[in-house]
């Protein structure tokens, strides 16, 4: 009797044949994982072994799976998998009960005098952040000169906290990060408020020209607070040099907008815009800027030149220094680079 065309066509019957028929064949006893578990789990055993029952050993001559090698049980093999809890709303750790759940903001050995030196640190750098709040309080209030008197106190306030922090020996990851986001409010917010202040009071006396300038200005300030928040974030994260900035420090350009705002500098509105966008970007340059502490053991005689310039004009003599200033970043990185 001719075999059917389908079944020609499949190497495997692994489907069941109309009733009086017998298999055309073995099932392979080869195959993916999951093609083992259904074969195993859809065969019946018999009764103590481990072999399928064919269709003559069923009652009533029902065709049943065929016989196959006994395969060990892959699930016995599988982890038991826990069953989902129910959503609490709470999120509880992993390890509970490993560790503490916070860590001492001063590390090392905490004695009273060292934690009298810690707050006296600290303090310093709340101090810097209450005057930051003061200077754009009477920025906005037109008292532009207070406000960048404020703003200078903060950057002395800032220079006094790290130094203290290094002599008494209480350096700590919470200062510093305290340190972080004080700066960002007082030189990264602080900073722009009173410089807009005093260039929009500046635009707006130059009549026509004013209304003009007005959103130039805010942009430039806009500028020194986004890449403030910018330098602060990678000083955070990258290695630290001892002699060299990467970048003009946000304390430095807060220090010029301070005190160019209160010695009284005016520029012209393009000009003072187009030096504050330069200062903002210097802040986020790869610049080596050396610092304060280097600048400072330079020889006496070079002192001289800018002391006898401020004699005659130092508004003039302020402003030729922090041009200086801004340009000793790329010709030091030139002569690196040269050296390389």
């Amino acid at each position: 009797m001719p075999r059917a065309p389908w079944v020609r066509r499949r190497h495997v019957t692994d489907s069941p044949r109309p009733a009086g028929r017998r298999w055309a064949g073995r099932l392979r006893s080869s195959g993916s994982l999951a093609r083992r578990v259904l074969r195993v789990r859809v065969g019946r055993r018999g009764a103590g072994t481990g072999t399928a029952l064919r269709d003559g050993d069923a009652p009533g001559g029902r065709l049943l799976v065929p016989a196959l090698p006994d395969v060990p049980s892959v699930l016995a093999d599988v982890a038991p998998v826990e069953p989902l809890r129910p959503a609490t709303g709470l999120v509880t750790p992993a390890t509970s009960g490993t560790g503490p759940l916070w860590i001492p903001l001063l590390p090392g050995e905490r004695t009273r005098a060292r934690r009298i030196r810690f707050a006296l640190v600290n303090g310093c750098t709340l101090g810097s952040l209450s005057l930051g709040i003061c200077a754009i309080m009477l920025g906005m209030r037109g008292d532009v000169r207070v406000a960048a008197a404020c703003l200078v106190g903060c950057v002395i306030l800032d220079g006094m906290d790290g130094g203290l922090a290094r002599r008494f020996g209480v350096v700590s990851p919470f200062g510093a990060q305290l340190d972080s986001l004080v700066d960002m409010c007082s030189f990264g917010v602080a900073a722009p408020v009173v410089v807009y202040a005093w260039l929009h009071d500046a635009a707006a006396g130059v009549g026509a020209t004013g209304g003009a300038a007005t959103p130039a200005v805010a942009a430039a300030c806009g500028l020194v607070a986004a890449c403030a928040a910018i330098r602060l974030a990678r000083f955070n994260v990258s290695p630290k040099d001892g002699r060299f900035f990467c970048g003009v420090p946000t304390t430095m350009a807060a220090a010029v907008l301070g005190l160019a705002t209160l010695i009284g500098v005016r520029p012209p509105v393009g000009l003072a815009v187009g030096a504050i966008a330069l200062l903002a970007l210097a802040m986020v340059s790869s610049f080596p800027y050396a610092k304060l502490a280097r600048i400072a053991r330079l020889p006496v005689w070079v002192w001289l030149v800018p002391v006898a310039g401020a004699l005659l004009d130092y508004r003039l003599t302020f402003a030729g220094l922090v041009a200086l200033y801004l340009a000793s970043g790329p010709l030091v990185w030139l002569s690196r680079r040269q050296r390389a």
